[in-house]
């Protein structure tokens, strides 16, 4: 099951990453040479960016690839290190948790007003469900390692005295 929403994850942040240099490659080819610009690139672009960050954060988490600032682990004892990354695990959970339900809230304001992207007009509640839904994912993740036990991060684990 892990690998199969790992693949899925990816694939979709790979697609959408692979969309954008599609896009980016043709639209300066056609400002270079032709001299006329894709209509609404930009915003495509946005919204693809939108699929790469939020499709990448449940992974990021998955696999405790997180940014770390490890640099006092190796002075503090091990149960210190699980206390921190226990309280770390719960804030992100719960915050991201919170997101997700704010997101989830305002997509259904804008599905209901039909708002739209400026240039394109395309609808924006489908791509902020889909942020909602891979930030309640991200945070499931990190209550989940709370509620397994697994919330030391392997760096720590490497330098445990």
């Amino acid at each position: 099951m892990n690998r199969l929403f790992e693949w899925v994850c990816g694939a979709l942040a790979a697609v959408a990453l692979f969309c954008i240099m599609t896009l980016t490659f043709f639209d300066v080819g056609g400002r270079k040479l032709a001299s006329a610009s894709i209509p609404g690139s930009l915003e495509l672009t946005e919204l693809l960016m939108v699929v790469v960050i939020f499709a990448a954060l449940p992974l990021v988490s998955i696999r405790r690839e997180h940014v770390v600032f490890d640099s006092l682990d190796h002075v503090l004892p091990r149960v210190v290190r699980k206390l921190q990354s226990l309280l770390v695990n719960l804030i992100c959970g719960g915050l991201l948790i919170a997101l997700a339900w704010l997101m989830w809230r305002t997509a259904g304001e804008f599905a209901q007003t039909g708002e739209t992207t400026a240039q394109l007009k395309l609808l924006k509640a489908p791509f902020i469900y889909g942020m909602s839904v891979l930030c309640g994912i991200t945070g499931a993740v990190h209550l989940l390692r709370v509620v397994l036990r697994r919330f030391e991060p392997a760096i720590a684990e490497s330098s445990a005295p």
